[in-house]
C-alpha cells in the first residue's frame, strides 16, 4: 500500500483530502504544521508528499528545499497544492524540485488523487 503525507493547515482541505485518499486506498498521514515535516519525512518515508506552501511556522518552499537536499528523501514525490498561482511560484515549485505543481482553485481532489496515480 502506498504511502502518502498530506501537509496541509485548512481543516476543510484535510478532510476532503482525508476522505478522498481513503476512497482510493492509500495509507495517509496529516501534517498541520512545517515544523515537525522533516523528522517525520524521515521515519515515514511516504512515496508521495502533497505540500500547501502556506504553512505555519515553515513554509512549503523550505519543506521542498529540505527534502530535496536530503539523499534518501530526495526521490520522494511531491506534489505542491496551492492557493499561490502566479507563474513565478509555479516555476520556482518545478525549479526546487516538485512533481507538479497544482492551483488549489483549478483542481478538484478527484483529479488530484488521478494525478496522484500516475505518478506511483
Amino acid at each position: 500500500m502506498k504511502k502518502i503525507l498530506l501537509i496541509e493547515d485548512d481543516p476543510f482541505l484535510i478532510d476532503i483530502y482525508s476522505t478522498k485518499l481513503k476512497e482510493a486506498g492509500f495509507k495517509f498521514l496529516v501534517i498541520k504544521d512545517g515544523k515537525e515535516v522533516l523528522k517525520i519525512v524521515q521515519k515515514e518515508k511516504p512515496n508521495l508528499i502533497i505540500l500547501d506552501i502556506i504553512l505555519p511556522n515553515i513554509d512549503g518552499w523550505q519543506i521542498l528545499r529540505q527534502i530535496k537536499k536530503e539523499s534518501k528523501l530526495k526521490r520522494i514525490k511531491i506534489i505542491i497544492l496551492s492557493n499561490l498561482s502566479q507563474k513565478e511560484e509555479v516555476i520556482k515549485g518545478v525549479k526546487l524540485g516538485a512533481d507538479k505543481y497544482f492551483i488549489k482553485s483549478d483542481h478538484t481532489p478527484s483529479q488530484i488523487i488521478k494525478e496522484i496515480n500516475k505518478l506511483l
